[in-house]
C-alpha cells in the first residue's frame, strides 16, 4: 500500500481519485470502483502499489504496436482490478477481481525482472494501466534511465492528471477503443457514461506529449460493428491526430459474459478496413486474423508490402535504415528499425 499521488480531498473525509476520468469521490473506508484506490484516514491510497498479478514476454506487436520499436520484446505487467467493466472482457478474471492479490515486487524489481529476461521494453497491460499511474510511473523513470522503453495498452478514460505523470516516463500508448467508441455501446457493455475523456485524453497526449500513439478498435459483432460509427471515429483519428495514426481493427472472440456471439465475420473486418482507407488513413490494420494479407503495412506511395507479417511475427523488412520504402524511397513513419530480437521466441510466463 503506497499514498496515491492523484487526488483531492473533498468535503468532510472524502477524497476525489483523478486517477481517471471516473472521479471516483470516495468516504472513508470505501475502495473506488477500480478495486485498488481507497480512503483510509482521509488519504487515498493505492492498494496494489507493488503487486503484480501477471507478468509475461511478449513482442511488442501483441499490444499491438506496428509502428514503434518493431520486433522488441516487451515485459508485460498488470495489477488486479480495472475502471471499466467490460462485459466481453478477455482478461476478466484479472481486471475485475476485487481482491487484492499477486506477486510482491519493488520498481527494481520490476526493471530486474525486465533486463533477465532480455526485453527492450514494459508494457502496462492486461488491464487498465491508469489505476495504478503512480506505481507505473515509479517503475518507468527507473526503466527509462536504463535505456527501457514504456508502453501503456489502455481504454483512454484518462484525466489531465495521468498524462501530466505519463510524460515523466511514457514513450508509446496503445488506445483501445470498442464498438467504434459509440456511446450507447460504451454505456451498455462497459459501463461508463461517455466516450468524451477518450477523445480529450488522447488531444492531451498529442498536444502536451511525444508519446507515440497508436488506436485499436475492437468489432464486436451485433453490437458494436456499425460502419457508420466507424466513418466517424476514423473521420476523427484523421482531423485530429493525422491520416498517419495506425488503427487496428480487431476481431472479437466469445468471453466472458457474451459468449454468445460469434467472431466477428472478417468481411466485417475488412469493411471497417475499407473506411478507413477512404477517409485518408494510411495505415489500417486487421487483428486476431493470422495470416491475412492486411497485418502486412503498405507503403502508401507505391503499394509495395514494406514490413510483411504473420500474426505477431515480422517475415519481411523492405525499407532501408532509415525506413524509406526500398521500392520508391517513401518515408514510413515507423519508430526504430527492425530489432535483432525480431526472429526469437517472445512467449514467456514469468509470473503466473
Amino acid at each position: 500500500m503506497r499514498e496515491a499521488q492523484l487526488y483531492e480531498v473533498t468535503e468532510g473525509s472524502r477524497v476525489k481519485c483523478t486517477a481517471c476520468a471516473r472521479y471516483c469521490q470516495i468516504p472513508e473506508d470505501k475502495i473506488g470502483l477500480c478495486g485498488i484506490r481507497g480512503n483510509v484516514g482521509g488519504k487515498l491510497q493505492l492498494f496494489a502499489y507493488g503487486k503484480i498479478i501477471t507478468g509475461n514476454v511478449d513482442p511488442i506487436e501483441k499490444k499491438p504496436v506496428s509502428h514503434y520499436m518493431p520486433g522488441t520484446k516487451v515485459f508485460s505487467i498488470a495489477t488486479t482490478g480495472c475502471n471499466w467493466l467490460c462485459q466481453y472482457c478477455q482478461n476478466f478474471d484479472i481486471s475485475q477481481r476485487r481482491k487484492i492479490e499477486g506477486s510482491d515486487v519493488s520498481p527494481k524489481d520490476v526493471i530486474r525482472m525486465t533486463k533477465s529476461y532480455d526485453c527492450q521494453g514494459l508494457a502496462y497491460t492486461y488491464n487498465e494501466p491508469s489505476i495504478f499511474i503512480e506505481f507505473a510511473r515509479d517503475i518507468g523513470v527507473i526503466a527509462r534511465r536504463e535505456g527501457i522503453i514504456n508502453l501503456f495498452v489502455s481504454n483512454g478514460y484518462l484525466t489531465p492528471e495521468t498524462v501530466e505523470l505519463m510524460r515523466e516516463f511514457l514513450d508509446c500508448i496503445t488506445v483501445d477503443f470498442k464498438g467504434n467508441g459509440e456511446t450507447a455501446f460504451v454505456r451498455r457493455y462497459i459501463g461508463v457514461p461517455d466516450p468524451e475523456p477518450i477523445f480529450q485524453s488522447l488531444l492531451d497526449i498529442k498536444n502536451r506529449t511525444n508519446i507515440h500513439k497508436e488506436i485499436t478498435d475492437l468489432v464486436v459483432p451485433e453490437l458494436g460493428d456499425d460502419l457508420i460509427q466507424a466513418q466517424k471515429l476514423c473521420r476523427w483519428i484523421y482531423d485530429n491526430l493525422g491520416p498517419d495514426t495506425p488503427i487496428h481493427f480487431l476481431r472479437f472472440h466469445p468471453d466472458y459474459k457474451l459468449m454468445h456471439l460469434p467472431q466477428t465475420p472478417i468481411k466485417i473486418l475488412e469493411r471497417h478496413h475499407k473506411v478507413a482507407k477512404d477517409i485518408g488513413l494510411n495505415f489500417v490494420y486487421l487483428g486476431n486474423v493470422l495470416g491475412h494479407p492486411l497485418e502486412n503495412t503498405y507503403c502508401p506511395g507505391c503499394g509495395e508490402i514494406v514490413v510483411k507479417r504473420f500474426g505477431y511475427n515480422i517475415g519481411g523488412w523492405h525499407m532501408d535504415k532509415r525506413n524509406h520504402c526500398l521500392t520508391c524511397g517513401y518515408r514510413i513513419p515507423i519508430v526504430g528499425s527492425l530489432a535483432k530480437t525480431a526472429s526469437e521466441s517472445k512467449f514467456l510466463t514469468v509470473i503466473p
